[in-house]
């Protein structure tokens, strides 16, 4: 099973990045897929979720900004990022889940900077 999280980068404040999640060796269709990010000192935090179904859920700091989105053709999963701030600065994972099975990726870096 690989996730291979991609898309990170350098953007200025009010910039926009799109993640990228490429997943293998799983059945996409049947998981559950987030994005989480993580900063020095401080615990992961969820970011957004899509459900198999295409139900979304965003943690209120994003909502209105971040759109998660999947294509069930490529296996892949996507985070479009619009109106960046410093504080969405982070390292982002995606992650997998479905019942007691989880995987998760090996993190991009995001950081919103002038």
């Amino acid at each position: 099973v690989q996730l291979q999280a991609s898309g990170g980068g350098l953007v200025q404040p009010g910039g926009s990045l799109r993640l990228s999640c490429a997943t293998s060796g799983i059945d996409f269709r049947i998981y559950s897929m987030g994005w989480y990010r993580q900063t020095p000192g401080k615990q992961r935090e969820l970011v957004a979720l899509i459900t198999s179904g295409g139900t979304t859920n965003y943690a209120d700091s994003v909502k209105g900004r971040f759109t998660i989105s999947r294509d069930f053709a490529k296996n892949t999963m996507y985070l479009q990022m619009n109106n960046l701030e410093p504080e969405d600065t982070a390292v982002y994972y995606c992650r997998a889940a479905r019942t007691t099975t989880e995987y998760w990726g090996q993190g991009t870096q995001v950081t919103v900077s002038s």
